[in-house]
């Protein structure tokens, strides 16, 4: 009981009152006894009065104390039986200790008591956090959605709902802004030889569904030009057209193969970015990104995350040359206004890389710039091409380290790649912080790893080589220009190299560039000794395709777990041997490679996308032929080789038809 309330009466103030009363009784005593002992009687019952009501004020005290506490404890267990938020308490294993009638009604159980923590929320089987700090946890139970709040410490679990927020947090993502550009690939060249009545009949078939297509999604729909149209949707929609892996690509190649055309569609998507201008430059770069892989396939872009669909089709080859004039014409430019040129190719060249890279230095050179060939290791590979430049003194000389293109760097040098777009996949990515002027000659698919802010990118998926794409060029960037028969030869062997003796991806275009270096002097006789195999080499071939398994139906996968290491070159050979035999539609081949690396070569005759399987392995190449290297063991490499193919398998994904 608080003091101020029994001081109430027994105070000073009392004390002295009661003295006052028996002093004026003791004085009326000794003048009349008789009074003093009435008065002496009336403060007896005084004093007894106020013991008696003061028992009685704290009988009642206390039972309206204990009253107001029974009354609080009521309702404080009505408010935590009506809680709108559930309250659990466990113990150290995390077990349910108590817990509020909310959790019972979130998980309709009577009870939980005694039940692990992990089974009611299966999102806490692997916690990520700290235990002993407050965090938050989102679950979904049913059709609601909960937010678990932790205290540690207390080992307390709060558990609101949050549905109606979460609801509303998901509508407004999915109706965030999403901006599509679709182009159909190679329009103006296909409907050069239509008349007006073909060219019209295409078009109002593609058109006609694409806007069956669009008005099936809810989507809107305008023709920007002849080839190209823009799409306005939001997030929630184009989730739905990646869930059905943009079909339109597969009906629009069927459409346009009744009539005998090579017409694909290409689209590019963008959403999840601030403003409207950003999503419409995200969309354009996409749509770039789909041209310079090839075409006939989706690139989306939401946020920071970007999904390849399609790509089913190889490049159709260009019959015009016009870009290959003007991308000359812009390269002469650019060599005249640089200090000088280096070029490099990527690591582990092979005859296309550097017979592209001798194309370009006899440009640099005929213009009148110093030049340089960064090489840094010969490889098996192209010992013998190295072996017949290494007859021009001149030329031989261009060739430099590593360390030595750093020093020859200046701001206003040109730094051209050729064979790669990838700034991983060169041998000195240090070359870009020191110049700005970047140019970049490729015929691979691109691929999301592309050098950035490059001046100049020329990239032809279609090309067989890149040095079939440095031939041309040669052609176009001065009427003069004539090239050494060594200069030639490399070129040859490098277009020879990539299209497997011209048995693969090759174009009129191809036999027109070999038909240009035989003019000039390209030794045929010299490059199928380049092309010729040692004996040993091919023992090893054969003793990797000796050891192939088939997985699946038709697909080879060789792995060498044991042995010395396997050069890059056999590697990609005993893939090309595996691919040329009966019932083998596509063949993967496993070796640890001289530098540590696990090598991966695929081949295809088509039913798998070379390209998109290596890429989800961190690699990249070509629809028929690609390759990826890991720093792991053969045997994980085998299995999670086998992971990308079954996923794919599973979601149709990469698979022709």
């Amino acid at each position: 009981m608080p003091k101020f309330l029994i001081r109430r009466w027994h105070g000073m103030h009392v004390l002295w009152a009661l003295a006052l009363i028996f002093l004026l009784t003791v004085a009326l005593a000794w003048y009349e006894w008789l009074l003093g002992l009435v008065g002496l009687l009336l403060g007896g019952v005084v004093c007894v009065y106020f013991i008696l009501a003061e028992r009685a004020f704290r009988r009642d005290l206390q039972d309206y104390v204990l009253t107001l506490t029974r009354r609080i404890r009521n309702v404080g267990n009505d408010v935590i039986a009506h809680l709108p938020f559930g309250i659990i308490l466990y113990n150290e294993d995390r077990e349910v200790e108590w817990h509020n009638p909310f959790v019972s009604a979130v998980t309709g159980r009577a009870s939980v008591v005694g039940v692990p923590l992990d089974e009611l929320f299966p999102e806490l089987r692997n916690p990520t956090r700290d235990e002993a700090e407050p965090g938050k946890v989102v679950t979904k139970l049913g059709d609601r959605v909960f937010e678990l709040l932790f205290r540690g410490q207390e080992r307390l679990v709060y558990i609101i709902d949050i549905t109606e927020h979460w609801s509303l947090a998901k509508k407004y993502e999915d109706e965030k802004v999403a901006l599509g550009i679709v182009m159909m690939d190679n329009f103006e060249e296909v409907a050069q030889g239509m008349d007006e009545q073909q060219r019209a009949l295409v078009l109002s078939r593609v058109t006609g569904r694409m806007s069956e297509w669009a008005q099936e999604y809810g989507m809107l729909l305008r023709r920007m030009s002849a080839d190209r149209y823009l799409i306005v949707t939001n997030k929630q929609t184009l989730r739905q057209l990646e869930q059905t892996r943009f079909d339109l690509l597969d009906e629009a190649r069927e459409m346009t193969a009744d009539l005998k055309l090579p017409l694909t569609l290409s689209i590019g998507f963008a959403a999840g970015f601030d403003s409207i201008l950003e999503i419409g430059q995200q969309a354009q770069s996409s749509l770039d990104i789909a041209l310079g892989r090839g075409g006939d396939q989706a690139v989306v872009r939401v946020g920071q995350r970007q999904s390849f669909y399609g790509g089913k089709s190889s490049a159709v080859e260009k019959r015009t040359r016009v870009r290959a004039r003007v991308i000359a014409h812009a390269l002469r430019d650019l060599i005249r206004d640089s200090d000088n040129v280096i070029i490099m190719g990527h690591v582990q060249p092979d005859m296309d890389a550097i017979g592209a890279s001798v194309g370009v230095w006899k440009m640099a050179r005929h213009l009148g710039k110093e030049s340089f060939i960064v090489l840094e290791d010969v490889n098996p590979s192209i010992e013998r091409m190295m072996n017949l430049l290494q007859e021009d003194e001149q030329l031989y000389a261009g060739f430099v380290t590593t360390e030595q293109a750093l020093m020859l760097a200046t701001k206003r040098t040109l730094a051209v790649v050729v064979d790669t777009h990838r700034a991983s996949m060169v041998p000195e990515p240090r070359l870009f912080e020191q110049t700005d002027r970047v140019v970049i000659i490729d015929h691979h698919r691109r691929s999301e790893e592309i050098i950035q802010d490059a001046v100049l990118v020329y990239m032809e998926p279609y090309a067989s080589s890149t040095c079939e794409l440095v031939t041309e060029l040669l052609q176009y960037v001065h009427e003069d220009i004539e090239l050494e028969p060594r200069e030639a030869t490399a070129l040859l062997a490098g277009i020879t190299m990539d299209t497997k003796s011209f048995s693969v991806r090759t174009g009129a275009r191809t036999f027109e560039a070999a038909s240009y270096l035989r003019r000039n002097g390209a030794d045929g006789t010299a490059v199928q000794r380049m092309m010729q195999e040692k004996l040993d080499e091919y023992v090893r071939k054969a003793e990797i395709v000796r050891h192939a398994e088939i997985w699946g139906d038709d697909i080879a996968i060789a792995a060498v777990e044991r042995g010395e290491p396997v050069p890059q070159l056999i590697i990609a050979q005993a893939a090309d041997m595996l691919v040329n035999m009966s019932g083998i539609s596509a063949s993967f081949v496993v070796a640890r490679r001289p530098d540590g690396l696990v090598g991966i070569s695929a081949r295809s005759h088509g039913k798998i996308n070379a390209q998109v399987v290596m890429e989800r392995l961190g690699g990249g190449g070509h629809l028929n032929d690609a390759a990826a290297q890991l720093k792991t063991s053969v045997r994980e490499a085998t299995a999670r080789l086998k992971e990308v193919l079954q996923e794919l398998l599973n979601e149709k994904e990469g698979l022709a038809e």
